[in-house]
């Protein structure tokens, strides 16, 4: 992979907080990059710190208090440890993101015109009239029907889908290099879901922008992403694009969220599920953080954390019951 295919370029990120209880490593020494006009989705369970991890990408952890170390190369720039008013040329411009609850995004006291305004005005122009024009076409690009009227509407007067494409609207005005998209369909039911993910695909193309697409719903990842990461307690535990995970998933853990989908023939029998809980931060197991939890544990598991090992060109796990090169499937 050359450098010039590299849109952000992730390496050994940690962010830790300090805690009552010890250190919180919520993102534990992860590396990945994102490619131009690719989807690259992160997925887990809440509180594996997919989140934070995008949060620190835009710099939205402030370090203090946090402690965030590593590098996030974008555009031959470390982005870890860049001062605030640096960072205000590339938040909401060159890269940007769309809120996973539509409902709570907005300011109830300000008309949809007004707030993207701001974002307008802060990095394309401050000409009112112009603001104007090119917000109307943002709204009618996401399919917002009579863009000139919600333009004066305030948020209560719109549904949770119609806020939602607005939040793509806004996030994509100042055409960024990068979209990260926090979970953006959990708050909605599934038709409006399959609408937004048609939307985002459709715009994805039209741009060829570059998406880090957040969530634990592996039936939105097989219709939207290129790429798939597995996180798990801070970690990314499973690399591979998204037909190899769907095909030939390694890790544990990854098997056993493939394995909690809801299927035709479930019907009557009981469901699937990953016994245990993610542990919290500052309650990691020594070894592999899933050793609790894994049905295929090994006595070197509970002692030693497993390295990358790179099964195939696409395709990495760490996990001890594969070794480099290896394509061993747990039964």
């Amino acid at each position: 992979m050359t450098y010039e295919n590299k849109v952000i370029d992730v390496k050994n990120l940690k962010t830790y907080f300090r805690g009552y209880d010890g250190m919180i490593k919520a993102v534990d020494g992860i590396s990945f990059f994102l490619k131009k006009g690719e989807v690259l989705s992160l997925v887990g369970e809440s509180g594996c710190g997919k989140s934070v991890t995008v949060n620190t990408i835009m710099g939205l952890i402030k370090s203090p208090p946090a402690t965030v170390s590593g590098e996030i190369i974008y555009n031959g720039k470390n982005l870890v440890g860049l001062k605030q008013n640096e960072f205000k040329n590339i938040r909401g411009n060159k890269i940007s993101m769309i809120f996973q609850e539509p409902m709570s995004s907005f300011d109830p006291l300000y008309t949809i015109g007004q707030q993207i305004n701001e974002i307008v005005k802060a990095h394309i122009t401050s000409n009112t009239e112009e603001s104007k024009k090119l917000i109307i076409h943002a709204l009618k690009n996401v399919n917002i029907p009579e863009p000139e009227k919600r333009y004066n509407e305030y948020p209560h007067e719109m549904s949770g889908g119609m806020l939602q494409r607005i939040l793509i609207a806004m996030a994509l005005i100042t055409n960024p290099d990068i979209i990260i998209a926090d979970e953006p369909t959990t708050a909605l039911d599934v038709t409006i879901q399959a609408q937004v993910l048609k939307l985002m695909k459709e715009l994805q193309k039209q741009y060829n922008s570059s998406i880090i697409f957040i969530t634990h719903d592996l039936g939105i990842v097989s219709e939207i992403a290129d790429r798939v990461h597995v996180m798990y307690a801070g970690k990314i535990i499973e690399k591979a694009s998204v037909q190899e995970i769907f095909d030939h998933p390694l890790h544990p853990y990854t098997q056993g969220l493939l394995n909690s989908r809801v299927k035709k023939e479930y019907k009557g029998r009981d469901l699937p599920f990953i016994e245990g809980y993610v542990p919290k931060p500052n309650e990691f197991p020594n070894g592999c953080r899933f050793n609790p939890r894994c049905p295929f544990k090994k006595e070197i598991c509970t002692s030693e954390e497993p390295k990358e090992s790179l099964i195939n060109e696409e395709h990495s796990v760490c996990c001890w019951l594969y070794k480099e090169g290896e394509n061993n499937e747990n039964s």
